[in-house]
């Protein structure tokens, strides 16, 4: 009996072993991507550098990555990751880049496994998450790096400010706000960059566009107007808003400062038309809003006079809150968008490094 019952389990094991080898895949794909840059699959750069973004492969099966009729193509995703820009596609010797990336962008091919793209000079637009797609026959890898770029992790490093246009409160579009933040040297602020400025003491009343297309606004200091007197302090949320059709102001986000803001000193107040000359003059160019705030916030600038800015506002920073400058915060101080023939008003200068 024992016998028996032995002869019928060993039976019932060779079948299941003949089952488990019947229904495993014939043979793994030709290509798995490797992930060398641990769980974060993140690379950090800073502003005018360059970087190479990770795209290596294992090859198997005698496959060579270097085959007759490989593909390959990067591209750039949007924040909300609904939409894909490409950069650069690769088939044999023929390769093209795409928009903004031309001219920027290359293949490292450093040996028959990278597919490895080198991007330089460096931009704050370049931040966010990229995708590399090998396709060989039935074969598709798609491997994902996420780019960092000095500033745009830590609030530490940059600074987000509020922005709207000359025509006033709540005139911009998710697209329009986009180009609003580029023409200030900067770009649409993540939610970590918010929140982050928000525990640093930003309060600001004004609903903005964040980059993933939601509509958001920091609050430290509860009060009607502003979701309530007896609501906590924190993110007021609008939630995701048409990107088209919905019209808010915007919460830019700027890296550190490569060159110096200034006043300049001339002996006569300028039209805005003056301004822009008296900088060039001096072997500058007219300051942005973005620089402002960043030379503002992150290296303690403080100057009681009101300067045109590149944009056409007049502003003025104080680190240090006094009588008759801004007597009760530290703040960019905003005057508005004044008729650009008034000859009442300073400038402030930008030096970029040599």
């Amino acid at each position: 009996m024992i016998t028996l019952l032995c002869t019928v389990f060993l039976s019932l094991t060779l079948a299941s072993s003949v089952y488990s080898e019947t229904n495993s895949p014939a043979s793994p794909p030709a290509y798995t991507a490797e992930t060398e840059l641990g769980d974060q699959n993140r690379v950090f750069a800073s502003r005018g550098s360059n970087v190479t973004l990770p795209c290596r492969l294992h090859r198997q099966h005698g496959m060579s990555f270097g085959s007759v009729g490989m593909r390959i193509k990067w591209t750039k995703l949007s924040a909300d990751e609904s939409l894909e820009e490409d950069v650069l596609v690769s088939m044999g010797f023929h390769k093209k880049s795409y928009g903004s990336f031309q001219g920027r962008v290359h293949l490292l091919e450093a040996d028959d496994d990278d597919a490895s793209l080198v991007l330089s000079d460096v931009s704050l637009d370049d931040v966010g998450k990229f995708r590399c797609e090998v396709i060989d026959g039935i074969d598709d890898v798609i491997h994902e790096v996420t780019l960092e770029v000095q500033g745009s992790v830590g609030y530490s490093d940059g600074v987000v400010f509020p922005y709207s246009p000359r025509l006033g409160r709540y005139n911009l579009n998710f697209h329009d706000a986009e180009q609003a933040c580029l023409d200030q040297d900067s770009v649409v602020a993540s939610f970590d960059q918010l929140y982050e400025a928000w525990r640093s003491g930003m309060d600001w009343c004004n609903a903005g566009w964040l980059n993933d297309g939601s509509v958001q606004y920091p609050i430290t200091k509860p009060r009607g107007p502003c979701g309530g007197a007896n609501a906590r302090a924190g993110l007021r949320n609008y939630g995701q808003r048409e990107k088209s059709k919905s019209h808010y102001d915007v919460f830019c986000f700027t890296s550190g400062l490569k060159g110096r803001l200034y006043w300049l000193v001339q002996p006569h107040k300028l039209t805005f038309a003056e301004a822009v000359q008296a900088c060039q003059d001096d072997g500058a160019e007219i300051a942005n809003v973005a620089q402002m705030y960043a030379a503002w916030k992150l290296n303690g600038y403080d100057r009681c006079d009101s300067g045109w800015l590149a944009d056409g506002s007049v502003r003025y920073p104080i680190s240090s809150p006094r009588r008759n400058c801004s007597p009760t915060e530290a703040a960019v101080r905003f005057v508005g968008f004044p008729d650009k023939k008034q000859k009442l008003f300073g400038v402030y200068c930008f030096k970029g490094q040599q």
